[in-house]
C-alpha cells in the first residue's frame, strides 16, 4: 500500500545521530541561559518534543509511538501517511464485510453449488472466517484512526499523553493542527497518499565511462 510505504522510511522525523558536536553547538547560536538537552543513548541534541526510540535506536521528533505494522516510528514527518494507512485499511475491511454479506445472501437465494466452488459447510466457514478477520481489522484500525485524529486535534502525542507531560509549547488549535499534519488548506491532497512524490525525468549524463541515465 502507498500509505504503508510512505510511513516506513527510517528518516521520517528522525534526529541525526551523534550531532552533539562542538561545531553543531556553535551553529545553533544559543542565547545566554538557553538550555538544550542531549540524549545519552544516541548522542544527539534532542529538539523540543523529541523522544528516543529503543527499537529504532535514535530520537524521533514528535514521536507518537513505534508501530510494528510499518516497522517504524510514527513521528513528525510520517504521521499523515500513518493516519491514511489506518483509514484505508478500515475502508477495505468494510468493503470485505459488504462482499461477504452479498455472497452469503446470494448463496441462500440460489443453489449452493452455483454460488461457490466449495461445499456448503466449507463456504460458510470461509465466510465466517473472513467476517471475523474483517471485523478485527476494522475495529483495530478504526480505534487507531480515531486516536491519531484526537492526538492531532489536541496537539499532543501518545507518549506525551501517557507520560502526562505538561506542555511547554504553545498548543495549536484543532484546525491548525490538522493543516500542519496534512498540509495546507483542506483538499483532495489530504487523503492522497501520493502527495509529495516527485517523479524525476530520465536525464542523460555523460561521464568518462560513457553515457548514463539518472532516475
Amino acid at each position: 500500500m502507498p500509505c504503508q510505504e510512505r510511513t516506513m522510511p527510517a528518516h521520517m522525523g528522525a534526529v541525526p545521530k551523534g550531532n552533539a558536536t562542538k561545531e553543531y553547538m556553535e551553529s545553533l547560536q544559543l542565547k545566554p541561559g538557553e538550555v538544550i538537552y542531549k540524549c545519552p543513548k544516541c548522542c544527539s541534541i534532542k529538539p523540543e518534543r523529541a523522544h528516543h526510540c529503543s527499537i529504532c535506536k535514535r530520537c524521533i521528533r514528535k514521536m507518537d509511538h513505534h508501530c510494528p505494522w510499518v516497522n517504524n516510528c510514527v513521528g513528525e514527518n510520517n504521521q499523515k501517511f500513518f493516519v491514511l494507512f489506518t483509514m484505508y485499511i478500515a475502508l477495505i475491511s468494510v468493503h470485505a464485510l459488504i462482499l461477504c454479506g452479498f455472497q452469503f445472501f446470494f448463496c441462500i437465494r440460489e443453489q449452493w453449488s452455483e454460488c461457490s466452488g466449495f461445499s456448503p459447510p466449507v463456504t460458510v466457514i470461509l465466510i465466517i472466517f473472513l467476517c471475523l478477520e474483517g471485523l478485527l481489522f476494522l475495529t483495530f484500525t478504526s480505534v487507531m484512526f480515531g486516536t491519531q485524529l484526537h492526538s492531532i486535534c489536541n496537539d499532543e502525542t501518545e507518549i506525551e499523553r501517557l507520560k502526562n507531560e505538561k506542555p511547554t509549547w504553545e498548543r495549536k488549535l484543532r484546525w491548525e493542527g490538522m493543516k500542519t499534519v496534512f498540509g495546507g488548506q483542506p483538499s483532495f491532497l489530504w487523503i492522497n497518499p501520493f502527495s509529495g512524490i516527485r517523479i524525476r525525468r530520465l536525464i542523460p549524463r555523460t561521464l568518462k565511462g560513457g553515457a548514463e541515465f539518472a532516475v
